[in-house]
């Protein structure tokens, strides 16, 4: 998906090895669909070459505020003019204390000072040494950049460069590339908190074996992302899948539908919107045996008895009606035929505002997915896209119905 499509990006450089990422980054941005303008400081140039970041950007590095193809001799204006935003990747912990002084002696810091803070942001991609980055100046710097109106987006920790271990790495490149995309989606959700569930259950019928189902989780997973990237606080009760964790946030795995239905019922209760998207077993095993069952030599399969799982999204809704609060609920419903008759009943049956309908042998496991949108006024279809698309439209459809007291 070319998410960034339309978007100018200056990508700025400072001095430190994380510098190697920065190429990988630059190349995500312009496969996003961006057009990226590279800017170096003297010491970036000391650790990747600028005819590097020339050829994956497509367009000559500044290094200088006296470049000559300037007519006006004025680049820290006009790079900063034509941004959709500024990206300081890595942004040295000397660069950092420069921003904070307004230092601005050379073409880099020159562009962070003069540009229109209204409608260009400048995020910043921090990379040092884990001693640098836990130094009281580093913090205290840190805290006062984004005090001034920049978006400070956190390190990564792990082995450094130097040797050792520790936080102060420079996010990786695609972290980068989701953190800017966040930053151009609408923030329809914040002062928001939602609480998503995702993926399949696994009812143990012994310690070897169990019933779940084909869930993948990619689509609670995307709803989880957009939610956070519409500005909300989002908590995510996952099933056992193997997906990352969206960045910012909150992620609580759970195992089996019991385990799901408490976690969910404590995450809610701070929550505004509920999106109950994981598959969760109807039945488990009304015993689970302590050792694995055997064969018994008579060929019959051993007799099982199943006892009916609490159904958690009925429960969360009906408890937050009887509470009086107000908890704006979405259900999911995973039919293989008669989609919109199933979705329509399982609306009613639950009493919630909005029921999201899909096809289970068509969406379990693909990257792709179509959805039915089901209300009181009746069904409206989102035609087949690629889940993170369907979810941001979802979460813009979400917002649009929530209730004025909702709404911060």
């Amino acid at each position: 998906m070319q998410e960034l499509a339309g978007k100018h990006i200056v990508l700025g450089l400072t001095g430190g090895i994380a510098c190697y990422k920065s190429a990988e980054f630059c190349r995500l941005l312009v496969k996003s669909g961006a057009t990226v303008q590279v800017v170096m400081t003297e010491a970036a140039a000391q650790f990747i070459t600028p005819v590097t970041m020339q050829a994956l950007s497509g367009r000559p590095v500044y290094t200088s505020q006296w470049d000559v193809r300037e007519l006006n001799n004025m680049p820290h204006i006009n790079l900063s003019r034509e941004a959709d935003a500024i990206v300081l990747a890595p942004a040295s912990a000397d660069f950092i204390a420069r921003l904070v002084q307004g230092r601005s002696d050379e073409l880099l810091s020159l562009m962070c000072l003069a540009r229109p803070m209204d409608r260009v942001p400048l995020l910043i991609a921090p990379a040092m040494n884990r001693e640098m980055w836990s130094h009281p100046a580093t913090q205290r710097n840190l805290r006062q950049v984004d005090a001034d109106g920049a978006l400070v987006l956190g390190v990564g920790n792990g082995w450094q460069a130097c040797g050792e271990t520790g936080d102060g790495r420079m996010l990786e490149a695609d972290q980068l590339l989701d953190e800017v995309i966040a930053q151009f989606q609408p923030k329809v959700l914040a002062g928001q908190h939602v609480v998503v569930t995702a993926g399949p259950t696994f009812e143990a019928l012994d310690p070897i074996r169990g019933i779940t189902n084909h869930s993948s989780g990619k689509m609670g997973f995307a709803i989880a992302r957009a939610a956070r990237d519409a500005g909300a606080e989002v908590t995510l009760v996952a099933g056992p899948v193997h997906l990352p964790t969206p960045r910012g946030v909150r992620r609580v795995d759970v195992l089996s539908a019991q385990q799901m239905l408490e976690a969910t019922l404590h995450s809610v209760r701070t929550a505004s919107i509920f999106v109950a998207t994981a598959a969760v077993a109807d039945w488990r095993p009304a015993a689970h045996s302590q050792q694995k069952i055997k064969k018994d030599g008579t060929g019959k399969p051993p007799m099982l008895q199943f006892v009916e799982n609490e159904d958690i999204l009925l429960t969360v809704a009906q408890g937050a009606r009887a509470q009086g609060g107000q908890l704006f609920c979405v259900g999911f419903a995973a039919e293989s035929e008669n989609l919109a008759e199933h979705a329509k009943a399982k609306r009613e049956r639950k009493g919630i505002p909005l029921l999201v309908g899909n096809i289970g042998p068509l969406t379990f496991g693909q990257d792709h997915n179509s959805l039915l949108l089901v209300d009181a006024k009746g069904v409206r279809e989102l035609p087949r896209a690629p889940k993170l698309t369907l979810a941001r439209e979802l979460v813009a459809e979400i917002a649009a119905r929530l209730p004025a007291g909702l709404h911060p």
